[in-house]
């Protein structure tokens, strides 16, 4: 696994893009977001169809073509230097097939923050443009707008990475150990769900793999770790790091699962490393080398994650 290319960081004046590829966004909780934004100095502007809803399905934030093109337009607009996704919930997939890839290619790379479903495009920026991205609060989460944690965490790896070469958790070791290797992952289900799809990464070979999911029933993921496992995408994975578990059981019930799926694997896992959909959520950057220490708990960047 290579690291990939990493875009240039954001300075006061910047102009983001703030487009919804996924699921419906809240207008209260996305002008909350945009004032976030104009607070750190930067220049948001929205897609067309930000607040848009699908006549037909309502986990949609209005039609996949629509959705498509904001992000496309947003990332090819040479004044846009960063695209950041409003929220998650579900859709990104159904929009992967339909971008231009080569376009948004030949736009050249600029920084791209999201998380939760967003998972295939991070994917997909990986495989398709060889980019580095940020797995990190969306601007119209609720995480964003409300926890300075969160807020405070993506605007030093936005505006000042090298202050944020080392992220560290509250965690501890479920396997002790160090490794190195290239950050990568996401949402577990999404990954899983990218199995065998066009363009998938083919495994998490010479990876340091992050996972994290949220609302889901103990014996889903065990059968999306399964999956995992069965297909032969985590032969090679040098480390993994374990996020949050939101509205799943409790730790002490998914605890033992992770153990059995993951420990076999011989490499490092660290726990409640704090990025996903908890509480005052890290941002990960995908895409660059590190050093993970489960012991510590610790993630260290060999790099800042933007030039």
């Amino acid at each position: 696994m290579k690291e990939l290319a990493r875009p240039h960081r954001l300075a006061p004046g910047a102009r983001v893009a703030v487009v919804a590829t996924s699921g419906p966004v809240p207008e209260e909780r996305l002008q909350a977001g945009l004032d976030v934004l104009r607070g750190w100095d930067l220049d948001p502007v929205t897609g067309a169809h930000v607040l848009d809803r699908h006549p037909q399905f309502g986990y949609l934030a209005g039609s996949d073509a629509d959705r498509a093109a904001d992000l496309q337009n947003a990332w090819c607009d040479p004044n846009v230097d960063a695209v950041l996704a409003a929220r998650g919930g579900y859709g990104a997939q159904r929009i992967i097939d339909l971008l231009d890839w080569d376009a948004m290619r030949a736009a050249g790379p600029k920084v791209f923050v999201g998380f939760s479903d967003l998972t295939v495009l991070h994917e997909a920026f990986a495989t398709r443009l060889g980019l580095a991205t940020l797995y990190g609060p969306m601007a119209a989460g609720a995480d964003f707008v409300k926890n300075a944690r969160a807020q405070e965490h993506l605007r030093a790896t936005l505006f000042a990475p090298e202050t944020v070469r080392t992220i560290a958790s509250r965690g501890t070791a479920l396997v002790p150990g160090r490794a190195r290797g290239v950050t990568l992952g996401g949402c577990l289900c999404l990954l899983a769900a990218e199995l065998g799809t066009p363009h998938a990464r083919p495994s998490a070979r010479g990876g340091l793999l992050c996972l994290e999911d949220v609302g889901e029933e103990t014996y889903r993921l065990d059968r999306y770790l399964t999956q995992l496992l069965r297909a032969g995408w985590l032969e090679g994975v040098r480390g993994v790091l374990l996020g949050s578990w939101e509205d799943c059981a409790g730790y002490a019930e998914l605890r033992p699962l992770l153990a059995d799926r993951l420990a076999a694997l011989g490499v490092p896992v660290a726990e409640n490393v704090g990025f996903g959909h908890g509480e005052g959520a890290l941002t990960i950057p995908f895409g660059v080398t590190a050093e993970l220490d489960a012991d510590a708990g610790t993630l260290t960047l060999d790099e800042p994650a933007l030039r």
